[in-house]
């Protein structure tokens, strides 16, 4: 099976967490006791995924912290602050010339699990003419999503706020593969404490 890289996101600020009432980072706000950015690296490094870039940015030092101990390459996104682009750049050229492809990993989404993550992997190496796979639930597309090489180029065009779904509209939908999933964990984010507490709560 071809080599297949995780891309861990974890550079934002958080501002609407903040404005919340939430911690300075919610990236370090415990979810069943292990801080929100160590349960989406753990998934990650659980996986089929190799190796594992973890983007930071906005309390950098924070995260790196609540990551010790995970076999991670960190790439710090100096200009986090211009937008999601800025940070999906910055994982992709840390990446290994081997890697065929990248999961795009979102650090708050916790309910991501390493079983979702090597069955969108698989799906990728049955189609081999695929250029992205896509994770949906109750028919609504989701997160992380999983980008061929072939589209690396184009992201490095990015700009602002703009992150893989754009890529993803200008795309051939013969080449996008989308795979259905019961958990709702790939759509799941948080946005706000009560989110986390909601999300950690949830069977």
């Amino acid at each position: 099976m071809s080599e297949v890289a995780a891309i861990l996101l974890a550079a934002g600020s958080a501002s609407r967490y903040r404005a919340a009432g939430g911690e300075t980072t919610k990236l370090v706000a415990e979810f069943r006791g292990r801080p929100l950015a160590r349960v989406a690296a753990e998934a990650a490094s659980g996986s089929r995924a190799k190796p594992l870039v973890v983007v930071t940015g906005f309390a950098r030092e924070s995260v790196e912290a609540a990551l010790d101990g995970i076999p991670a390459r960190f790439a710090h996104n100096a200009n986090f602050a211009s937008g999601l682009a800025s940070s999906l750049k910055a994982g992709v050229a840390a990446l290994p010339d081997a890697a065929s492809g990248a999961l795009i990993l979102l650090a708050d989404m916790p309910r991501v699990t390493p079983e979702i993550l090597d069955r969108l992997i698989a799906e990728f190496a049955a189609r081999p003419d695929s250029l992205a796979v896509i994770p949906t639930y109750r028919g609504e597309r989701g997160n992380p999503v999983l980008l061929a090489r072939a589209l690396f180029a184009e992201v490095a065009t990015l700009r602002g706020d703009e992150g893989a779904r754009r890529v993803l509209k200008r795309m051939e939908p013969s080449r996008v593969v989308e795979v259905a999933f019961d958990a709702a964990g790939v759509a799941l984010d948080v946005d706000t404490p009560g989110d986390l507490a909601a999300a950690a709560e949830a069977p």
